[in-house]
């Protein structure tokens, strides 16, 4: 049997697919615009028609597909789907089955990209691994024994909301930074005193506007043409990298938060890498790193959690999701058992 899988990426803005060998070698690639607002059924015509595009003549052993939000593994069921309007327990699995007639496999897309990198990126040759994405949201994977953890449901290994500051005051979050807009109980609940809630790109970009709408002083304004709302981890990263003590102060409170969770991470898993990834981490690193370490040493329980701890780069930039779910498909095929 030929060894060649599909590798689809199915995200809000776009839906992504790749052939590819069980090296990761990629052979073909097609891509085409989610446009999400139009429903379930025009996103699954879509999905049908890029997974085509890449597929040979004599069709491929498996498909792997890295969904968003919370997705039931087992069963192949996307449970819901963020920025995906209707995506309600859609069944991938059958539904794409069905139609190639083919096994397919479907994961979550930050635990399959952390099966990727694990796989055919930063994270080869050791065998516990965390993989963190540090962009709009915080998504992880966790590698244990060489396993991809999913626990029970196939839903463990959100770090991302893990908490990481629980003061709250009066239903709205005080002193962490995550902004007073986010009600207890609200749309956005979850995401209080969160890692995500404090250390991903939005918070970033909502920490330095409350500051600065109180009165803080920066380059970062003229960089905006004083307006706050157009202040983005864009410019905050280059009024950094230009001297301004502001903006280098926010990056390091990210690398703080980020430097709790990983100590967090330590404790729980032990893990012999981590391996960071993610538009926030990739393009700032620089300007976090230190207070990370710094947190990281300071907090862990004792110096054995990060001695030999390696913290690197993800190496598999924008194909991580659809190598992740090539890597999916694989393991499926194989029955590679998961933890």
């Amino acid at each position: 049997m030929s060894d060649l899988v599909v590798g689809l990426d199915l995200g809000g803005t776009q839906i992504r697919a790749v052939l590819a060998d069980a090296a990761g070698t990629v052979l073909a690639r097609h891509n085409r615009l989610t446009e999400a607002h139009e429903g379930p059924r025009a996103v699954l015509d879509r999905i049908y028609a890029t997974i085509a595009a890449v597929m040979p003549d004599g069709g491929v052993a498996a498909i792997g597909v890295g969904a968003p939000g919370p997705t039931d593994p087992y069963q192949g069921i996307v449970l819901m789907g963020p920025n995906l309007p209707g995506w309600r327990n859609v069944n991938l699995r059958q539904l794409l089955g069905d139609h190639f007639q083919t096994p397919v496999f479907v994961g979550n897309d930050a635990n399959v990209a952390g099966l990727a990198e694990h796989r055919y990126g930063a994270g080869q040759g050791v065998r516990h691994m965390v993989y963190i994405t540090v962009s709009t949201g915080i998504g992880t994977g966790v590698i244990v024994d060489n396993r991809l953890l999913l626990g029970r449901q196939g839903l463990a290994a959100e770090i991302g909301h893990m908490t990481i500051d629980a003061w709250v005051e009066n239903g709205v979050e005080a002193g962490s930074g995550y902004g007073s807009e986010t009600q207890a109980g609200g749309a956005d609940a979850h995401l209080i005193g969160t890692l995500e809630g404090l250390a991903s790109g939005p918070n970033l970009a909502k920490r330095a506007q409350a500051a600065l709408a109180a009165g803080a002083q920066s380059a970062v304004l003229k960089l905006a043409m004083g307006k706050l709302e157009a202040v983005t981890p864009r410019l905050l990263n280059q009024a950094a990298r230009d001297g301004d003590p502001f903006a280098l102060e926010q990056f390091q409170i990210t690398g703080r938060y980020l430097g709790i969770g990983i100590t967090n991470i330590l404790h729980i898993f032990n893990p012999e890498r981590i391996v960071l990834g993610g538009g926030v981490w990739m393009h700032a690193q620089e300007l976090m790193a230190e207070t990370m370490w710094a947190t990281i040493r300071s907090r862990a329980q004792s110096p054995e959690y990060w001695q030999e701890l390696s913290v690197v780069s993800a190496a598999l930039g924008d194909d991580v999701g659809l190598l992740g779910a090539v890597a999916l498909a694989h393991d499926g095929l194989s029955g590679t058992r998961v933890a």
